[in-house]
């Protein structure tokens, strides 16, 4: 009996460290990839059963479609629809109305545009602030930068994710895009010696990859070699791991990957076209090589994954306001359209197990939501999952997604969006969104911004109404027809607005906000 105890005693104290550990947490995040950049069906019929359009029968995503066959994918999920305000959204819980970081961050100047406001965020996160690596960081967990970060101006706290509650850093600093995809270019592009360093002229090179520098490497490539030898290092620690592993990839420049560059050489689209698809199938590459790795260390069982992308996509198709590159969804990234702000979203267990924190996160295997959420609920998600707590008096915008990860519908959530966008001039300027239920209302505020037909005018204002339970394209404008619904609509625009302490355009003086009117 003695013999039989002392051969127990170390499975038992295994099982017992297994039981007490938290699970490891990994954000995959994807620049600029739209719902449909993707083999993966994400939008549904009727029925509420997968459809496939042509896009999903052009760009090859085995990994995706392997993740999505491991968990749930949400079908209406939504970003802000530019970058940085997303990434901040991700990491701070709030909605970027209340962040105040409303448009994306130029790394070098202050790029309100005329009229916006001037007091948004332009600096962008800062040491002070609260976020989900910080909080995960206190609680015992390695926390891993990989790849792009643009949380902050140039010369601001933020460009350093290090700042912000990462214990590692690799490639992520205040820039949004690669110069160059390829390690041959070191990652960035021939410097302007006329400008000064760190301004428009600079290489925008990636940081932090001087190993692969002349090397003949994609750069989505060598941040997967780095994301994996992270997760190996935190692995041996014995410690749970945060991995925030955003993509450069799929921004523009649209660098052609010669890895895949064969399967749409003959497909009849332009080389730019074909050439965003091929880093989109090298991002998947990505995303497979990293569910191989956590496999081949033991740990894909106790590993959370959340992937999506943080707007929608920038394709190299169509006009942004037209049904094109996210066909059958009408707009792309930036724009005030359901293409500009619903992105792919999938949550999975890397692997299938029913160990003590699957039974206490059950997600649904192969299942479709159609229920609305959004990028800020995954921090209340997570902390919950992981058994830590946010500041009391910090305001936090996203609500738990646990429900919905189990397939059903949450009917105690309400399905409302706000965004917000009081800049210019981008594709869509001075806007801000309201979605309420199967309702969707567009406020544009300034009467001398470019419209793109079926806007009414009220006072200067513009509006536009759809249904997107009837109409999920947006091709019938109800603005005119439904005036009861468009004022109710507004009302509760107004009102979320006030809720968020959103900022606002301003009057030509620079001062005096211009606040929503009502029709």
């Amino acid at each position: 009996m003695k013999k039989l105890i002392q051969l127990l005693l170390p499975l038992l104290a295994a099982t017992t460290f297994a039981a007490e550990t938290k699970p490891n947490i990994i954000i995959f995040l994807v620049d600029d990839m739209g719902v449909m950049d993707t083999s993966v069906p994400f939008l549904t019929d009727a029925a509420g059963k997968p459809k496939r359009y042509p896009l999903n029968d052009y760009y090859r995503t085995p990994n995706m479609e392997r993740l999505a066959a491991r968990g749930v994918r949400f079908n209406n999920f939504c970003a802000m629809s530019v970058c940085s305000p997303t990434r901040i959204s991700i990491l701070t819980g709030q909605n970027a109305a209340r962040h105040h970081t409303t448009n994306w961050i130029n790394p070098d100047k202050d790029n309100a545009g005329p009229q916006g406001p001037p007091n948004w965020n332009w600096k962008g996160l800062k040491k002070r602030d609260v976020t989900l690596p910080r909080l995960l960081q206190g609680a015992g967990y390695r926390t891993i930068h990989v790849g792009k970060g643009h949380f902050g101006s140039r010369d601001s706290e933020g460009a350093e994710p290090k700042n912000l509650g990462f214990d590692i850093n690799v490639a992520g600093c205040s820039i949004g895009a690669p110069g160059s995809y390829y390690g041959m270019q070191n990652f960035g592009r021939p410097t302007n010696p006329k400008v000064k360093k760190g301004k428009s002229g600079s290489s925008n090179a990636v940081p932090g990859l001087e190993k692969y520098h002349g090397k003949d490497i994609f750069l989505s490539e060598a941040l997967t070699l780095e994301a994996n030898a992270r997760i190996d290092d935190a692995v041996k620690s014995g410690k749970p791991f945060f991995l925030y592993f955003a993509h450069y990839a799929v921004h523009a420049p649209f660098n052609s990957d010669p890895r895949f560059a064969a399967h749409y050489e003959n497909s009849g689209k332009p080389k730019e076209v074909q050439a965003f698809a091929t880093l989109i199938e090298g991002m998947d590459k990505s995303l497979g090589d990293v569910l191989d790795h956590l496999d081949k260390l033991g740990v894909a069982d106790n590993t959370l994954i959340f992937f999506l992308g943080d707007n929608g996509s920038d394709a190299p198709l169509g006009h942004q306001h037209e049904v094109a590159c996210a066909a059958p969804l009408r707009g792309k990234k930036g724009a005030h359209y359901e293409g500009g702000m619903r992105v792919p979203f999938i949550a999975a267990w890397a692997k299938a197990a029913g160990n003590a924190h699957q039974q206490r996160l059950p997600i649904a295997v192969g299942a479709i939501q159609s229920q609305q959420a959004a990028i800020y609920d995954m921090f209340p998600t997570i902390l919950a999952l992981t058994d830590v707590k946010s500041p009391a008096e910090y305001i936090v915008d996203g609500a738990r997604l646990d429900t919905l990860l189990t397939g059903k519908r949450d009917s105690r959530r309400p399905e409302q969006f706000l965004m917000n966008y009081p800049h210019a001039p981008h594709r869509s300027n001075y806007f801000t969104v309201w979605r309420d239920g199967d309702w969707k209302v567009i406020y544009h505020v300034l009467p001398d911004v470019p419209t793109h037909g079926g806007f009414i005018q009220s006072g200067g204002a513009h509006y536009q109404l759809f249904n997107l339970k009837d109409d999920p394209f947006e091709q019938n404008d109800l603005a005119a027809s439904k005036p009861d619904e468009l004022r109710r609509m507004m009302q509760g625009l107004i009102a979320s607005m006030e809720k968020h302490n959103a900022l606002y355009p301003v009057d030509k003086d620079g001062t005096t906000p211009l606040k929503p009117k009502m029709p």
